[in-house]
């Protein structure tokens, strides 16, 4: 048996970490937005184990990918024999903030779950994928949610309104920035860990229901302080970006991917072209559409 599936991002329109918590992770409310730009990954029931293979060089096959491990992990709870076969078409870059593999192994929850029968209900998925990774619950499903906890608590949101035909530029320099490390180094910036609980569900409020000039001010991101003091091209690339047409932008997730609200493709595009020449070539520059909420593909 075959299957096929579209694995999507994400970006925070907010990451506000608000403390430490006893099992070492801290504690984040975020606001997360699914985004339209897609990893492909091919399933086949087949042989014993789990092989996998990408078309990019560099990203782990073994059991240092997260797809691997959630095959991995889906087959001990569901007690399923048989291995599978995965092929991953990489299109989403790696440490770039975007959750590109934890959208992969939620895809392999997804897919693994549909080509043994539905062996597994939604609280099991959801379980299994809080083990794998603070972000891959947000991925078994494709809308706006405020996290909470270390991010594997989600609420869905109401739709977005203010996002309502807006573009979406996303930019990556040459460079990636480990998560591990973007959180390790907060330490040495307590100020970005001050604001309160509640920031993620009044900016969702204020997205809901007003404009995006409103509530870009309530953005905000607690990683930008220690990333943004190690890598001050990021801050430049933001500030750029407010100051050339952006109604909004914020760095994704732990880095290094910048993103920029635009009014429009057109801006967004724009806007792209004009920060690769003032900063250099990029190795992502995309625009999308927004407000970002979709239906996977499955084939």
């Amino acid at each position: 048996m075959k299957l096929s599936r579209q694995s999507h991002c994400k970006i925070n329109l907010l990451l506000n970490v608000v403390g430490q918590r006893d099992d070492g992770f801290h504690e984040l409310e975020m606001l997360m937005l699914p985004v339209s730009i897609f990893d492909r990954l091919d399933f086949e029931l087949a042989g014993g184990g789990i092989e996998l293979t990408c078309n990019q060089p560099g990203i782990p096959t073994d059991s240092g990918n997260l797809a691997w491990r959630a095959a991995e992990s889906f087959a001990a709870k569901a007690g399923v024999a048989g291995g599978v076969r995965i092929h991953l078409e990489k299109t989403i870059p790696a440490e770039g903030g975007l959750g590109g593999g934890s959208g992969n192994a939620a895809a392999t929850l997804l897919a693994l779950n549909e080509l043994h029968g539905q062996a597994l209900g939604q609280v099991e998925l959801h379980a299994l994928a809080a083990e794998l990774g603070s972000d891959v619950p947000f991925f078994l499903q494709s809308q706006a949610v405020v996290a909470r906890g270390r991010g594997e608590v989600i609420e869905p949101m109401a739709p977005l309104t203010a996002l309502a035909g807006k573009s979406l530029l996303l930019l990556r320099p040459g460079f990636g920035i480990s998560t591990p490390w973007a959180y390790q180094r907060l330490a040495k910036f307590p100020e970005a860990k001050t604001r309160p609980l509640g920031q993620a569900d009044e900016l969702a409020r204020r997205l809901a229901n007003g404009l995006l000039t409103k509530a870009a001010d309530a953005f905000y991101n607690s990683l930008e302080a220690p990333v943004f003091d190690k890598f001050p091209l990021l801050k430049l690339m933001k500030l750029h970006a407010l100051a050339n047409g952006a109604e909004a932008a914020l760095m994704c997730g732990s880095g290094s991917t910048i993103f920029a609200i635009c009014p429009d493709v057109a801006t967004g595009q724009s806007l792209g072209r004009a920060i690769e020449s003032e900063f250099g070539r990029q190795s992502l520059v995309r625009v999308v559409p927004l407000p970002g909420e979709f239906t996977t593909v499955s084939a």
